[in-house]
């Protein structure tokens, strides 16, 4: 297995639920983010308690909660199941934001975007990642739910916001 990343975790974290719901060790370095939406206005504690249970079969790296605090629910050394997609989900940290409204366009609040690219460049510093790309599809570093699985993830408004997020991040 690959070990050129940082074996730690975001040390920005808030709250702590590790889910059952994980491969361990993931299979490939990290080198891609997938930022999703968590469908509702959530606690990174409801987050956590949402990928807790095993019927589930989803999880993810890292929530960032309505109010901004960070939760971690698969560490970085495992693999999360939240794309949809095995060959994604072994290259990608994870992270589920939560929206600042239901329905629409899914918005998320700037708190909870600042929060975003803060946990990014934190996660590209300890694992190594020179700069974030944004191309439209899955080449780049950052990518979209919704090119792996039937889904509207991340939104039409967190969608809007990926070239942001790139040149934020960098």
């Amino acid at each position: 297995f690959y070990w050129r990343q940082s074996r730690s975790n975001s040390s920005l974290i808030n709250y702590t639920k590790i889910s059952p719901n994980r491969k361990s060790p993931r299979a490939d370095i990290i080198k891609k983010i997938a930022i999703h939406r968590t469908a509702g206005v959530l606690s990174v504690e409801t987050i956590g308690n949402i990928f807790s249970g095993s019927s589930r079969s989803a999880s993810a790296n890292y929530g960032i909660g309505a109010d901004g605090r960070i939760g971690m629910y698969v560490e970085e050394k495992d693999r999360s199941w939240c794309t949809s997609s095995g060959w994604c989900d072994n290259q990608a940290i994870t992270i589920e934001c939560s929206n600042s409204a239901t329905g629409g366009h899914w918005p998320v609040s700037d708190l909870v975007l600042n929060k975003l690219v803060a946990l990014c460049v934190d996660v590209c510093e300890r694992n190594g990642i020179p700069s974030v790309t944004f191309t439209g599809d899955k080449s780049g570093t950052l990518v979209m739910h919704k090119w792996f699985a039937a889904t509207a993830c991340p939104g039409p408004y967190l969608a809007s916001k990926f070239s942001w997020i790139a040149s934020e991040i960098n």
